[in-house]
């Protein structure tokens, strides 16, 4: 399955591509015949991980500076994007999230997580969707959720709002867009640890121990992750449409993942408050 025309022809938006899972899967897509444009906030990043690219695997990849939080300035970015060609899938990517006890949340910090992970992600998947089906384009959306979506999953509350929310979008969109050649498909991954996200969900003083309670006793490798995402938004997966696969080594039918933080104590927590507040 995985020969290196599978995506031969396909132009591939990744939200938050310049690092983390992003990366990794941009960079799977281009070793498969993708060209590939990858967005985010930060434009030193994007182009230091789009030249890293272009110099190893010698594809065409693009950046483009966009804050998906703001719908106005997505807007303006497919605009960018479909001057040149438009695009076949589009992956949401981007997203935030932090451990919080959820009765110390304040507005503004909840809306920093469901800004990117829902706003943002409805805001591409809306923006991609209208000039697909005004241009009588297939396309492909894949959406990055969580297991949060099937377990819920206490101190990540406005994540996991946010998740199980633009699964419903799926699995709606599924029906509504699929008569008029658009899919969209979702991964939820398990732990598949990255810098930034082992920072916000790890912090010093969780247990360190999770991964060998996982079922098979690890957690995820990137690559695992970008070959699954590369099936979903290939044609060999043209049939699946509305369904998330998870992709967990089986650790949601064991635990939420967030059981060892029911045990931290007012200290553990203050701390972990202090240290929000000054990221």
């Amino acid at each position: 399955m995985f020969e290196n025309s599978l995506l031969a022809g396909k132009r591939i938006l990744v939200t938050g591509g310049g690092s983390g899972l992003g990366a990794a899967m941009g960079r799977r897509f281009v070793e498969l015949g993708a060209e590939l444009v990858i967005c985010g906030r930060r434009l030193e990043l994007l182009e230091a991980t789009a030249a890293q690219m272009r110099a190893e695997l010698g594809g065409k990849v693009t950046v483009v500076r966009c804050d998906i939080r703001d719908g106005a300035a997505v807007d303006v970015m497919m605009d960018q994007i479909w001057r040149e060609a438009p695009i076949d899938v589009l992956v949401n990517n981007a997203a935030a999230t932090f451990i919080a006890q959820t009765e110390h949340l304040s507005f503004r910090a909840a809306d920093a997580i469901l800004a990117p992970t829902l706003h943002g992600t409805m805001y591409c998947t809306l923006a991609a969707g209208r000039r697909w089906i005004d241009g009588r384009h297939k396309g492909v959306v894949l959406s990055i959720l969580s297991t949060s979506t099937i377990t819920g999953r206490a101190f990540t509350v406005p994540s996991a709002m946010a998740k199980s929310a633009v699964l419903a979008m799926t699995r709606s969109l599924a029906v509504e867009w699929g008569p008029k050649g658009v899919r969209t498909v979702a991964i939820a991954p398990g732990a598949f640890p990255t810098p930034g996200a082992s920072g916000q969900l790890r912090p010093e003083g969780r247990d360190e121990s999770w991964a060998q309670r996982n079922p098979l006793g690890r957690a995820g490798e990137h690559g695992e992750l970008a070959n699954l995402a590369s099936f979903l938004i290939s044609d060999q997966a043209g049939y699946i449409n509305g369904e998330m696969v998870v992709q967990d080594g089986g650790a949601h039918l064991r635990s939420s993942g967030a059981e060892d933080l029911l045990q931290w104590t007012d200290a553990q927590w203050r701390k972990q408050r202090e240290r929000r507040s000054t990221d």
